[in-house]
């Protein structure tokens, strides 16, 4: 089954399109995590058993509302080694949880380094030794400045697994428009034109016509999702930037044309921390706010 089709049918099963993100800071971690983290043992050690605690509580009280997570890659790999190992554990638990799992590392490079990208994230290596498995993830996000031949290694390894890839379009941050806005020459934007090369990479799943490959659109430019529609009809779009940083699902409606998969509304602080800005215990507040989440998006859709 191609990742649209499963991303379709996991969308229907669980009734949401609400993607969980998860930036673990492990300054700022539930304050559970951090009383029950080991009192001996290296810094680096205690801090990544408090961060594992506190994305399974966080996946346990919030992913029942969610149909994904997103771990943001840097937040474990500054851990180092036993911050892959917690991603690693962090991405079973997700998925024994019945949720798909996106790593958001934005991997971008040539030849040979993009196809391994594509087989640490979603697949394995073949060596003398046996395959060597992957982290084996259902799709990861990916940076286009290279062009198209950088991107398409990491897409026919995603492709050959049936996971996808979620190309970098028009993201939620205020400096996109520093590059991303730019007019090029022959009319039309920078991410108009990447908006192009996601729909002609994408391959439309036998079921539900969504592609394997999709777009990162920010949230915080919905001007710019109904474009987006026309560009790329049959992308699956990945939409950061809720909450926290000031985007509303209500403004995202266009991105659920092709249907209510079309759309996967990414929120991460604004769950996490819901305890902060509404009151009350953090898992309770964390479900609270990602049911109101999947709610909003499932009746606008």
């Amino acid at each position: 089954m191609s990742f649209g089709d499963r991303l379709a049918e996991r969308v229907a099963q669980r009734e949401s399109q609400i993607v969980l993100g998860l930036d673990p800071d492990p300054a700022g971690l539930w304050p559970d995590a951090v009383e029950r983290a080991p009192a001996q043992g290296p810094a680096v050690r205690r801090a990544a058993s408090a961060v594992a605690m506190h994305c399974a509580a966080l996946i346990d009280a919030a992913g029942p509302a969610c149909v994904a997570v997103k771990p943001q890659l840097a937040c474990f790999e500054r851990l180092g080694a036993d911050g892959w190992a917690v991603l690693a554990a962090v991405v079973d638990h997700a998925r024994a949880s019945g949720l798909l799992v996106i790593a958001d590392g934005k991997r971008g490079d040539i030849s040979v380094s993009a196809a391994a990208y594509a087989r640490a994230l979603v697949g394995s290596t073949p060596t003398p030794f046996g395959d060597v498995g992957g982290l084996g993830v259902d799709a990861f996000t990916a940076n286009p400045l290279l062009g198209v031949d950088a991107l398409e290694p990491m897409v026919d390894g995603a492709r050959a697994v049936d996971a996808g890839v979620f190309v970098l379009v028009r993201t939620s941050n205020p400096g996109a428009a520093d590059v991303q806005d730019l007019e090029l020459d022959g009319g039309g934007t920078v991410w108009e034109r990447l908006a192009q090369i996601v729909a002609q990479l994408g391959q439309a799943g036998e079921g539900s016509g969504l592609a394997d490959v999709g777009a990162v659109v920010g949230a915080t430019a919905p001007e710019h999702v109904a474009r987006m529609r026309e560009l790329m009809p049959d992308a699956p779009l990945l939409l950061p930037g809720i909450g926290a940083q000031g985007g509303r699902v209500e403004d995202l409606a266009p991105a659920f044309a092709p249907g209510r998969a079309g759309g996967l509304v990414s929120a991460s602080r604004s769950i996490a921390a819901a305890h902060e800005s509404h009151g009350g215990e953090p898992a309770a507040a964390a479900r609270a706010e990602a049911e109101r989440l999947r709610a909003a998006a499932w009746a606008l859709s």
